[in-house]
């Protein structure tokens, strides 16, 4: 059984067991999270969504907070002006181990759903936290 979900700008073909490395999320280590946009699930039978599958989601484990490889942008502009600039850049990264897939019932999970660390769906519910 696989299923294609959708995180961090981009879609993952994931099944039990596996770690990605994605888009960095808003927990630590030893968390478990919830991935709600699921986009197809294969299995005894192939469900498609659209665009994602109401009540499904892959449930992960946080492995650790890494960063990526560095990469390095080098512009040199017009001749005779000596004009050139180097900048480097890590990316942070989220390492997580698939856990479960489940087709529906994830909205009685309780599980956090995952989110991106500077996310917009964080500060509604930051706020109401603080109140």
């Amino acid at each position: 059984m696989f299923a294609v979900m959708k995180t961090g700008g981009k879609q993952y073909k994931v099944r039990s067991g596996d770690e990605l490395r994605i888009e960095k999320l808003a927990a630590t280590a030893g968390e478990t999270v919830q991935f709600n946009d699921v986009l197809m699930i294969v299995g005894d039978d192939t469900v498609v969504g659209a665009p994602t599958i109401e009540g499904a989601a892959v449930q992960a484990e946080v492995v650790d907070v890494v960063k990526a490889d560095k990469v390095i942008s080098f512009v040199k502009r017009r001749r005779k002006h000596s004009s050139k600039r180097t900048r480097g850049h890590r990316q942070q990264l989220t390492l997580v181990r698939i856990t479960e897939i489940l087709a529906s019932g994830a909205d009685a999970t309780g599980v956090k759903a995952a989110a991106g660390a500077g996310s917009v769906k964080d500060a509604p519910a930051a706020e109401a936290a603080e109140a």
